[in-house]
Formats: structure tokens, sequence, C-alpha cells
């Protein structure tokens, strides 16, 4: 489960971590949220590497109650978790990786179901080049600690300090990205699996993270380079046609009720987001 340690939000670490198989048609199914960040960054890899033949997708409810998240043709995701494992007492994450065939959960390593589709199931573009995989990784931990998770730690923070500190490397992120964005279209030299890893932070940033989770010290649109960024990478299809707004909204303020007790869905914030 999540622990608060001094105030700190900690992630659960993830359960199931067996590594995917060669592609087989029909063998795998992706659970995922629109919702959820590390889910579309499976959404986003499946489409930009044409796998959709490869690996089915169930999309969950965007709306999580004590019983987990429910999936399509009834029943919960908490059903898959405990045919895998009956003793599992974690949350029950998207995304994760059924195998139809053995009936288990095979992964839900949100990290490394994205690398494996790329390096194990192939396709192009190739968002993990050879090359490029050291530079590739560090900025991968950067945006980690600094903006995927660091939302969350805000968020989810128990005490003044640990908030305060999650929001410094937050921004200090952006800032990053700010200056390493200025002049350049990707944050590499063509579309890599970093891209991908920014982009669901940063589609959710001013819709829920500003508020939500008390990120407000500047709006993303605040920062002329990563706006102009987010807003390219939301014009690939691949990214478009797997952001829904509405979805996330309504998870993050009718799910989080430690955060929005009232349940109350805010008007707003109306965003271009069209180049």
């Amino acid at each position: 489960m999540d622990a608060v340690r001094d105030g700190r939000w900690v992630r659960q670490a993830n359960h199931f971590t067996d590594r995917l198989g060669p592609p087989e048609p029909g063998r795998y199914r992706l659970y995922a949220s629109y919702a959820c960040p590390w889910a579309q960054r499976v959404l986003i890899v499946r489409e930009l590497l044409g796998l959709q033949d490869l690996l089915d997708v169930a999309i969950v409810d965007p709306i999580r109650d004590e019983r987990g998240w429910r999936v399509p043709g009834g029943g919960f995701l908490s059903e898959l978790y405990l045919a895998t494992d009956p003793g599992f007492e974690g949350r029950h994450t998207v995304p994760c990786v059924w195998d139809v065939k053995e009936r288990r959960i095979v992964t839900n390593d949100f990290p490394q179901i994205t690398l494996d589709l790329e390096t194990r199931w192939g396709g192009t573009p190739d968002l993990y080049p050879k090359e490029l995989r050291d530079g590739i990784d560090a900025v991968n931990d950067r945006l980690y600690h600094g903006l995927n998770n660091a939302v969350y730690e805000a968020g989810f923070a128990r005490s003044q300090e640990a908030y305060e500190d999650a929001v410094r490397r937050v921004f200090a992120t952006l800032d990053f990205l700010e200056e390493r964005l200025t002049g350049s279209e990707f944050l590499f030299d063509r579309l890599t699996e970093s891209d991908v890893r920014a982009y669901t932070t940063l589609a959710r940033f001013d819709t829920v993270y500003y508020a939500h989770f008390k990120c407000s010290v500047r709006r993303l649109t605040d920062y002329p380079a990563v706006w102009a960024y987010a807003r390219r990478l939301y014009a690939i299809p691949a990214f478009r046609e797997t952001t829904d707004f509405d979805h996330i909204k309504r998870h993050y303020y009718m799910t989080q009720t430690t955060i929005n007790p009232n349940r109350l869905v805010p008007l707003g914030p109306e965003l271009d987001w069209s180049l």
C-alpha cells in the first residue's frame, strides 16, 4: 500500500513485475484508465507503434470507489489481482497487463511496460533508440522524481515541509523543461519515450494538478516553450486520441475524497490545445 513517512507520501511498489513475452494476437489485454497518466503512457505507445492488433485494451470506469476500478462487462480489477495473488493487499492499479492464456496478471510495472513494448515488440518509430538510452534514462529519472510522481507527493503530503519540498521539485523540473525545450521540438532530436512520460503529466497539470494537488506556483500556460511542446504532442493522434479531459477531471475530483471530500468537479479551465 501507499505509505506516509514523516508527512511524506510514498507510492507503493509495483507488485507484478514479470516481463512481456513475444507478441501473440489475443493473448495480452491491457487494463487502463484514460484518467491515469501511467496508463496513458502505455496507450500512447501502443498507438504510436501500431500494436493495436497485438495488445487488446479494456478501459476501466473513471470513478474508483472502495471496491476499486470497475472493468468493462461488470466486475472489478481487484478480482484479477486476487486471481493472480490471493494474498495481495495493496492498491489494485492500472496499467496492468493480463495474460488471457494463463489467466494471470503479468505486470503492473508501469515504467517497464512501455519499454517492453518498445524493445521486445518493436514497431516504429523507435522510441528508445540504443544510442540515446543513457540520456533518455537520465531524463526519465528526473521527470519521475521531479514531476510525474512529485505532483502526487505534493497532493498527498501530510506536512507542510513535505508539500513544499515536492512543489519546489515540480517547478524546478518545469524550469528545466522550459530551458531544454526552448528552440527544440522534443526533449531529444526526435520523439522518444521521454516525451511520452512528460506529456501525460503536462496534459493534467492545469486541469487537475494546479488546483487539486496544490501545485499552484505557476500554470503550465506560464511556460511558453513547455506549453507549445505539450500542444505539439497533443496534435499527434496517438496523444490526442488517448487524452480524455472529462475522464481526468471526474476521476481526480470524484475519487480522491481525502483531498476533495464533497466530490465537486470544478468548471474549467478553458484551455485551447490547438496549435
